[in-house]
């Protein structure tokens, strides 16, 4: 199944925190806070305009993003776990 989320909403997938840290300590997942980080999935067509004009978004397919704690909706797509969030709850994009 596929999905492609309208308008100015994002589909993301998160990307999982390293399993241990720094000091070799391995975080047991019940202590583990959520990733605020993820890739974009899928994105709608764009924020449409009280005048009726479309705004394309700032991100696309593929971009590694970072998020707010309590952003999105969480979605269960084939057994894979997602968020759909409007575009203006991403906080910034991550370059390389």
């Amino acid at each position: 199944m596929s999905i492609k989320p309208l308008h100015d909403r994002v589909l993301v997938k998160r990307i999982e925190a390293e399993e241990q840290v720094r000091g070799g300590i391995v975080i047991p997942d019940s202590a583990k806070e959520k990733p605020q980080e993820g890739e974009v999935v899928a994105t709608g067509d764009g924020k449409v305009l009280d005048n009726g004009q479309n705004v394309a978004l700032a991100v696309k397919k593929g971009d590694r993003i970072l998020f707010g704690k309590y952003s999105g909706t969480e979605v269960k797509i084939d057994d894979e776990e997602y968020l759909i969030m409007r575009e203006d709850e991403i906080l910034g994009i991550l370059k390389k």
